[in-house]
């Protein structure tokens, strides 16, 4: 992120606003004129200067220690998912990388062929910006024609929020729409040093109201399993568990398959997906493609 980006601040004060004072055992005396807790109310029960306080939400306070942030996550009633990104943000602002992180990222050959051997699975590899790093057809046939798209548009993020096809394609895309804002708002904490990941941001919050919306709420996701619909224009609607698996050797990128349930309908849509995406690999257009 930006040099003056003040992630930290910005997320304290999303979280502060989310926590009602009955809820801390504060007793609510006349109007209020701001939603959730006041600034020196969080500093008393996290135990810091209200001082202090103001500074670190303000961004003038740029080194906040391990135990400073564990009190403010438990006055402010984080989850394990919130304390964590929570000390990420903190993280970055004690000491930020000396070099930037790389701009372009790559799937590893291996796993491009693993994923041209799972014809049966729709698989896709995810960067840390949410960028396609390779696929195969069935996750093409299911998603989009990844090959059809520069490597610009191949981003599920820009996807969701600005392919006016993706709001059919999700039946619930409300839902996964949320949930995206919260992934790249983790991957601003994790890195922010990544211009493009800032650039990308920056974009989706002038272009879609809706992301600009949610992204002030500050809410994070990680995304590891869970199920989604799809409305397939050919096959029909679709439910898929998904299961997400981290990359060691290449940070920020994951692994993404999708599996139906078997003998449910969903089932016999996916195989009659796979089986229209390899007559269409197979029919002279498709070859003449292939060969690109």
């Amino acid at each position: 992120m930006a040099a003056d980006a003040n992630l930290l601040g910005e997320y304290l004060a999303a979280r502060r606003a989310r926590v009602r004072p009955d809820d801390v055992g504060i007793p609510v005396l006349g109007r209020r004129r701001v939603p959730g807790l006041r600034r020196e109310e969080l500093a008393q029960l996290a135990g810091v200067s209200v001082d202090y306080y103001v500074r670190l939400e303000q961004g003038r306070a740029r080194h906040p220690s391990p135990e400073v942030l564990d009190a403010l996550a438990r006055a402010l009633r984080l989850d394990d998912l919130e304390r964590r990104h929570l000390h990420e943000l903190g993280a970055s602002e004690r000491a930020r990388p000396r070099h930037r992180t790389p701009s372009r990222e790559e799937a590893r050959t291996a796993l491009t062929w693993l994923l041209d051997a799972s014809r049966d699975v729709p698989a896709l590899v995810m960067g840390r910006r949410m960028d396609v790093l390779a696929w195969n057809r069935l996750a093409a046939a299911l998603v989009g024609d990844f090959g059809a798209m520069s490597p610009r548009e191949r981003n599920l993020a820009r996807h969701v929020f600005l392919d006016p096809a993706a709001r059919d394609v999700y039946v619930e895309w409300e839902v996964v729409a949320h949930d995206t804002v919260g992934v790249l708002r983790r991957a601003a904490a994790q890195y922010p040093d990544d211009e493009e990941l800032e650039a990308l941001i920056g974009e989706l919050s002038v272009k879609s109201p809706q992301f600009a919306r949610w992204w002030a709420g500050a809410d994070v996701h990680e995304k590891t399993f869970g199920s989604k619909r799809y409305a397939h224009p050919v096959v029909g609607e679709l439910e898929l568990r998904f299961e997400t698996f981290t990359l060691p050797g290449d940070p920020g990128q994951t692994l993404l398959t999708y599996v139906a349930e078997p003998g449910s309908p969903s089932e016999t849509a996916l195989r009659l997906l796979a089986q229209l995406a390899a007559e269409a690999d197979a029919s002279p257009a498709g070859a003449a493609r292939a060969e690109e």
